[in-house]
C-alpha cells in the first residue's frame, strides 16, 4: 500500500513538472511569435496595400506600448548594387539643374548610399502603396526651393509606380506645380513661399518688407489638403545683398534692427496660428521638414564624391534658429505637427549636391572661371535621384507607420 502511494506521488510530481515545462515552452513560443510579428511588421507591412482610412490592427496593437523608434539616428551604408528608384532622364518633374547625370556628372556613386536607422528597419518606399493610401486625397508641399526639390523627388517616386498615361499635369507655371494621378484621384501640389509669410515688395516705404504677422497669400490654396508638408529656414539666414527683404513689419510697426531669431519666431508663430485655426488634425496630417544642410565655404561640395566623416560637418544654419522652429512646433496646442528631422542625416552628404553639374555647359564654365567657381557651384540643392528620396522614404514611414518617432529632437 505504501509503495502504491509513493508511486502515485511520483507520477503526480512528474505530471506537474511536465505541465510546468510545457507551459514555459508555450510562453517562450508566444514571446518568439510576438517578436517575429513585430519584426516582420516593421519590415514587410509596407508591401500590403492597405487603404489610407484603414489600419492594421495586429501591427497597431503589437506596437502600441513599444518605445518609438528614432529613424533619424543611424548611418549611411554604401551599397554598390543599389539602384535609384527612378530614372531622371525619364521623369518629367526633375528640373534641369537637379538632373546631375543628364548634365554630365561622370560618376553616380552618390546614388549608392542607403540610410539605415540604428535601432529599427525603415520601410522601403512603396509608391503603389502610398498612392493607394492617398486615393481620393490631396497633398501639398509649401516652402522654399528645397521643398520643391523634395516635391520633384516625390513626384518621380510616385510617377514611376504607375503608367505615365495615368498622370495628368494640370498646371506647371511660375513657382506653382501640380500633377494628378488620375486612377487614384490623387493630387500632389507645390507652392513656393520661402518665408511662409508675406513679403511686400510694394510697401509704401519703397522698401521690401517682410510682414511677420501676415501669412503668404498662397495660404488660401492650402485649405482642404489631407497632408501638408512645410519648410522655411534658408531664406531667413541670408546675409547682406542676398537678403530678400530690407525691413520687418510687425503689428503695424516697421523696423530694421530686429534679431533674426525673434523675426523667425514671429513668422513661424503666424504660420502655426493659421494651422491651428484652419486645420482639423483629425482630417489633415501636417509635417514640418527641418533645415536642409548646405556645404559651402571651408566644406565645399565641389568635386566631392564621398560623404563626410560622421560628425565632421560644421553647421552653417544657426542652432538658435533650429531651437526656434522646434520650440514653435512643441508649443502648438491643437494640431499635432510631425517634425521630419532630416538635418543631421543629410549633413554628411557633401557628395550629393549638383555642384557644377547643375549646368549642361559646366565644363565651359569651369574653364572660364577657374578659381571663381564659388559663384556657380550649387552646394545647397540635391541631385535627383538622391538625398530627397530618403527624406520622402522617412516621410512615408512617419505618415503611415506609427512606430516611428515624430516629435522634435535635436
Amino acid at each position: 500500500m505504501e509503495q502504491q502511494k509513493t508511486s502515485i506521488v511520483d507520477k503526480w510530481k512528474i505530471f506537474s513538472l511536465g505541465t510546468l515545462l510545457g507551459f514555459l515552452v508555450f510562453v517562450i513560443y508566444l514571446d518568439k511569435v510576438h517578436q517575429d510579428i513585430s519584426l516582420l511588421a516593421a519590415k514587410n507591412v509596407m508591401l500590403d496595400l492597405i487603404p489610407f482610412k484603414l489600419s492594421n490592427p495586429s501591427f497597431e496593437s503589437s506596437n502600441k506600448d513599444r518605445k518609438k523608434c528614432n529613424m533619424y539616428d543611424g548611418r549611411w551604408v554604401y551599397r554598390p548594387e543599389e539602384r535609384p528608384s527612378y530614372d531622371s532622364f525619364k521623369c518629367p518633374f526633375v528640373e534641369e539643374k537637379m538632373s546631375c547625370q543628364e548634365n554630365g556628372r561622370p560618376e553616380s556613386e552618390y546614388e549608392k548610399w542607403r540610410w539605415e536607422a540604428r535601432d529599427c528597419d525603415i520601410p522601403v518606399f512603396n509608391g503603389t502603396d502610398m498612392l493607394e493610401r492617398l486615393r481620393n486625397k490631396r497633398m501639398i508641399l509649401a516652402g522654399d526651393s528645397l521643398n520643391r526639390n523634395m516635391w520633384e523627388s516625390l513626384a518621380c517616386l510616385l510617377f514611376t509606380s504607375i503608367p505615365s498615361s495615368a498622370v495628368d499635369v494640370n498646371e506647371i507655371k511660375g513657382y506653382q506645380k501640380l500633377w494628378k494621378a488620375k486612377e487614384y484621384n490623387f493630387t500632389l501640389e507645390f507652392y513656393w513661399c520661402p518665408f511662409l509669410i508675406e513679403i511686400n515688395n510694394n510697401h509704401e516705404s519703397g522698401k521690401k518688407v517682410l510682414v511677420l504677422d501676415k501669412l503668404t497669400t498662397d495660404a488660401g490654396k492650402w485649405r482642404g489638403a489631407d497632408i501638408m508638408v512645410f519648410n522655411s529656414g534658408h531664406w531667413w539666414d541670408l546675409k547682406g545683398t542676398r537678403r530678400a527683404w530690407e525691413l520687418f513689419e510687425f503689428e503695424g510697426k516697421v523696423s530694421q534692427d530686429m534679431p533674426i531669431e525673434i523675426a523667425y519666431e514671429r513668422g513661424l508663430k503666424t504660420w502655426a496660428t493659421w494651422i491651428e485655426k484652419n486645420v482639423d488634425p483629425s482630417k489633415t496630417k501636417v509635417v514640418f521638414r527641418s533645415n536642409s544642410p548646405w556645404h559651402q565655404y571651408d566644406q565645399w561640395c565641389y568635386n566631392k564624391t564621398q560623404p563626410l566623416v560622421v560628425d565632421s560637418y560644421k553647421p552653417l544654419f544657426p542652432q538658435s534658429m533650429v531651437d526656434v522652429v522646434e520650440g514653435v512646433i512643441k508649443g502648438m496646442s491643437k494640431s499635432q505637427v510631425k517634425y521630419l528631422n532630416v538635418t543631421k542625416l543629410s549633413e554628411s552628404r557633401i557628395d550629393a549636391h549638383p555642384s557644377m553639374y547643375r549646368y549642361k555647359d559646366w565644363n565651359t564654365l569651369a574653364e572660364k572661371y577657374g578659381n571663381k567657381l564659388n559663384n556657380y557651384v550649387d552646394c545647397s540643392h540635391w541631385c535627383l535621384p538622391g538625398v530627397p528620396d530618403t527624406w520622402n522614404r522617412l516621410l512615408y514611414a512617419s505618415l503611415f507607420f506609427e512606430i516611428f518617432e515624430d516629435l522634435p529632437s535635436s
